[in-house]
């Protein structure tokens, strides 16, 4: 990484540290963008240079989130399944502590901003929706179908569906504090039995890769 690419990834780190900060304190609807760039020592324009909008620096992480589904799909093994892949895809992340799960006590406090916050709500059904719509066109690239052809999009809401249900049930049980063990536990047993069910059905879809 150039000198400038370390530099413009210290201000975007600067930035939403700082932001988080003040939403951590205050909450999410009563920091305003100037009032991030005073504390974080930059013009206002800097900061949207970095994230267009306010949701932008709270969900710093979002593009990464929208596309993993997708990626995970298009990356899987040769002549497994879609589903197998984003079954061993959670299954990994809960065992291992991915960040993006939200096993994490810490992230408690993350999920309380998000809860008290409609815009915050609003932007997290949106990244849903997105990271859905990637996953049906990496399935259609994937089984070559047509574009009337409605079965990416049928099957992709499956698979996000159970994800998004399995993350939600960790937000939740990490908001009411319940320990972190007992919840990767009682979660991953059942994603994996929820993500078997699918794959009765959707063995092999798509049959590529």
């Amino acid at each position: 990484m150039g000198l400038r690419e370390l530099k413009k990834q210290q201000t975007r780190e600067l930035l939403s540290d700082t932001a988080m900060g003040l939403f951590a304190e205050h909450g999410f609807d009563r920091v305003t963008v100037v009032e991030v760039a005073r504390a974080a020592g930059v013009s206002p324009n800097t900061v949207f240079n970095y994230f267009p909008t306010k949701e932008d620096l709270f969900f710093d992480r979002q593009d990464e989130v929208v596309g993993h589904l997708a990626d995970i799909v298009r990356r899987r093994p040769a002549g497994s399944s879609a589903v197998d892949a984003v079954r061993a895809d959670l299954l990994a992340g809960l065992a291992d502590g991915e960040p993006t799960i939200g096993l994490d006590p810490r992230m408690a406090a993350f999920w309380r901003i998000v809860a008290d916050s409609p815009a915050l709500r609003a932007r997290l059904l949106e990244l849903g929706e997105r990271s859905e719509a990637a996953l049906a066109a990496a399935l259609a690239e994937e089984s070559d179908a047509g574009p009337a052809d409605p079965l990416p999009r049928v099957v992709a809401g499956a698979l996000a569906g159970a994800h998004r249900a399995a993350l939600g049930e960790v937000r939740r049980a990490m908001v009411a504090e319940e320990p972190a063990e007992e919840v990767r536990e009682r979660v991953a047993a059942a994603a994996d039995r929820a993500f078997g069910l699918l794959a009765s059905g959707l063995a092999g879809y798509p049959s590529g890769g």
